[in-house]
């Protein structure tokens, strides 16, 4: 080989290495891709809802503590008994968004609090003509015409002062139902979260409709806590839960979290405190 021919040699072999070497430094520093993580889940406007661009309240947190840990999340909505078959039996990465039932666990590994939902009781403030309503205990609610909905698990105590035949409950299909009972005069109080009231009171009624409701300060359910469960049969979901929480807990630090949990300029937000000591009866 001549020695031109020999430089020429070195000159291409120099090239290919550079090249080599940017091309891997340029696959080094790309991003990798996000892992897509498939979640089922249900309807309960406003917390999880095909109606809101981020999806839902509950749904978005989930989306962002995902997101603080490099996933992609893809939600699919079903009827939630079967958002729950389909998710313990593996066929879905997790699902979100639930409350805490020992029955419903069971299959599942449990992540930790996603938000604590507010139920309290909405009451309409003119039926309480003699004094503020207020209650202490659930028992000051005795003699009250209280709504529930069917397909509802509410608290061990309120469930057995209704089989004990002490508290007087009508049955609605829904909270859009009871609301409509409570506005019509047929109920005097219903146990309701926060902003699925604020939210079904800006979306089906008129504001001259609702404006003499009020919500009790005092929580109905304070420790209704809400999570993500994910199969006990995939073999990812342990460190994918743990992936999530790590998440959660960095995203509650932050001042999205927070404003995500009230609903903006709902008149149920902050009522202040009956100051009557004896529990109000309505006048019917």
């Amino acid at each position: 080989m001549t020695s031109m021919g020999f430089t020429s040699f070195r000159l291409q072999a120099f090239r290919s290495s550079i090249g080599a070497a940017l091309l891997s430094l340029a696959c080094a520093c790309a991003p990798a891709a996000a892992e897509v993580l498939r979640l089922a889940t249900g309807q309960f406007a406003p917390y999880a809802t095909q109606e809101r661009p981020d999806q839902g309240i509950a749904l978005d947190i989930v989306r962002r503590a995902f997101a603080l840990e490099g996933f992609e999340v893809e939600y699919t909505f079903k009827p939630w008994t079967r958002t729950l078959e389909e998710s313990r039996a593996g066929l879905w990465d997790a699902t979100a968004y639930w409350g805490r039932n020992p029955e419903r666990d069971k299959g599942f590994l449990i992540s930790d609090n996603v938000l604590t939902e507010q139920w309290v009781l909405v009451y309409r403030q003119s039926a309480f003509k003699e004094a503020p309503f207020d209650w202490r205990g659930l028992t000051d609610l005795k003699g009250l015409r209280i709504g529930v909905v069917q397909s509802y698990t509410y608290t061990p105590g309120f469930l057995a002062l209704l089989k004990a035949g002490t508290l007087t409950t009508v049955t609605a299909p829904d909270d859009l139902a009871s609301l409509r009972l409570l506005i019509g005069g047929r109920l005097d109080v219903v146990p309701m979260e926060r902003n699925v009231a604020c939210y079904l009171m800006q979306h089906h009624f008129m504001d001259s409709d609702v404006q003499d409701l009020r919500a009790h300060p005092r929580l109905f359910a304070p420790n209704f806590t809400t999570h993500v469960m994910f199969s006990d049969k995939l073999p990812d979901s342990a460190a994918r839960l743990q992936a999530f929480n790590r998440g959660l807990r960095a995203l509650k630090r932050t001042p999205a979290y927070t404003e995500k949990l009230n609903w903006p300029g709902c008149r149920l937000n902050a009522m202040a405190p009956a100051l009557e000591r004896t529990p109000a009866k309505p006048k019917r």
